[in-house]
Formats: C-alpha cells, structure tokens, sequence
C-alpha cells in the first residue's frame, strides 16, 4: 500500500507536468469560446473588475483583461503565476497577478464578479474548508455581485464513470488514470501515472469532492450568496442530467 503524501495533492499537481497532460486540449478555440460563455452568463458591464480565483496559467483571465476588464489572477502555483505573468506580458496584458490559498481571501467588497471554473472546488480534505472560500467569495463581493462556478456535473458523472483509461500527449508520454470513487463522501479520487518516453515515471493522486446543483444551492446560500442559475456549462446550454459540466452563477445580497 502507497504511503499517504506528505503534503496535499493540490500544492505539487499543478505544474510542468499538469501543462503537458492538459495543453494540448486548452486551444485558443476553445478558452475564447469559454471567455464568451463567462461574459455571457455574468452579464459583464464594460470595465467591470473581475477576480479570477484559481486563474491557473492565466488563459481566461489574459484574455478577459484584453476585452477590457479589470482582471485579478489569484493562484497557489508559482509555476502557474510565472507562466501566466509571462504570457500577459507578450500579449502587453495587464493582469494584477496574485499568489495564495483560496481558503485565505483577504479582498473586502473590491470585486463586481469573481470566478471559479475548470474544476478547481472541492479540493480540501475537510469540507468547512470549501465553506470557507465560498465565504471568502461572498466578502470579495461588492453588494450585488456575481460569482461563477464551473466544476464536473457530479449526477453526470455517475453513468460515465471509467475507473480506468489512458491518453497519450503530444511529446509522447503515456497517462494512466486509475479512479476510485467514494460514495460516502463523493470523493473522486484518481492515480495519475505519467510513463516518459524514456520509460521513466511520475506518480500524482488528485482527491476531488464532488457536489450536486442541490448540495451547492444550499452552500451557496448559507455562505450568503443567492444562486440565480444554472447551466449545463459556460456555454449557457441547458443543464441536464447527461450533462457533463454544472455551471452556476449567484449574487451576494445587498
């Protein structure tokens, strides 16, 4: 049996490694596609400011500040960071980039939409600990502002659930998921083996807990936000329960 890791998953996950498996997929198409959909399902005003939370290598947050928003970029990766303030230099893109943990926001009133999407809730081991970013949402919030979630449709996922496959990237390293899913807890656990050309190997396990639109109504609500709707994505499409991905938008009170 493996050893526990030493330090949550989250902190060594997101990286070098995380950019080979996922890049390929993350075309300019594609995050232009997924920029609309947030401006579209937000109802953005012209300038507004907008905080990115878990903005990873920046792709949504650089081009939503070259539409003209006001754009914060908030990571717990340097190596994202680094990336992200790279890429918005040589586009000549001012993003405010700023590094730390989601469960630690210090922002008070300062935003009139902040987003979280592509997965990135539901990552601590104790789940007052997802409470505990929701309300630092709720405070980053100006009275009346919108906050956008976009995570995996958990009742979606029950009938397509593989406990098993691989994809292979593009610099020809082989990636192996191996997945378990908790019921009692809806933990999706998955065991990641990335096998190099040259045969060498990497082990990474990413332990995600996974809520249903009724489970995060209520969180929403009792973090002090009011969910106002729901999709089956950034795309706006209707949410169904095939539905690969949940997007949910709510308001903070005045």
């Amino acid at each position: 049996m493996e050893h526990m890791q030493e330090s949550p998953w989250y902190e060594s996950f997101f990286g070098h490694d995380y950019l080979e498996m996922y890049e390929e997929s993350l075309t300019a198409e594609r995050t232009a596609a997924e920029v609309q959909g947030i401006v579209n399902l937000l109802g953005l005003s012209p300038g507004a400011r907008l905080l990115d939370l878990a903005c990873g290598h920046g792709r949504h947050a650089i081009l939503l500040a070259k539409l003209g928003y006001e754009v914060t970029g908030y990571d717990l990766s340097e190596i994202f960071l680094r990336r992200a303030q790279a890429d918005a230099e040589a586009q000549g893109v001012n993003v405010r980039w700023v590094r730390g943990d989601m469960r630690r926001l210090s922002f008070a009133a300062e935003f009139d939409a902040v987003i979280n999407v592509f997965t990135a809730f539901g990552y601590f081991a104790d789940p007052e600990e997802d409470r505990q970013v929701l309300r630092g949402i709720c405070a980053a919030l100006r009275p009346g502002g919108r906050f956008l979630l976009e995570t995996m449709h958990r009742d979606g996922l029950i009938s397509r659930f593989r406990r098993q496959d691989f994809e292979k990237t593009a610099n020809g390293t082989f990636v192996l998921h191996e997945r378990q899913w908790d019921p009692a807890r809806d933990l999706l656990t998955d065991q990641i083996t990335l096998i190099r050309p040259d045969g060498t190997r990497k082990n990474y396990t990413t332990a995600i807990r996974l809520y249903s639109l009724t489970e995060l109504i209520a969180l929403l609500k009792a973090c002090g936000m009011e969910p106002e709707s729901w999709y089956g994505g950034l795309n706006g499409s209707p949410l169904q329960l095939e539905s690969r991905r949940l997007a949910i938008v709510s308001r903070r009170g005045d």
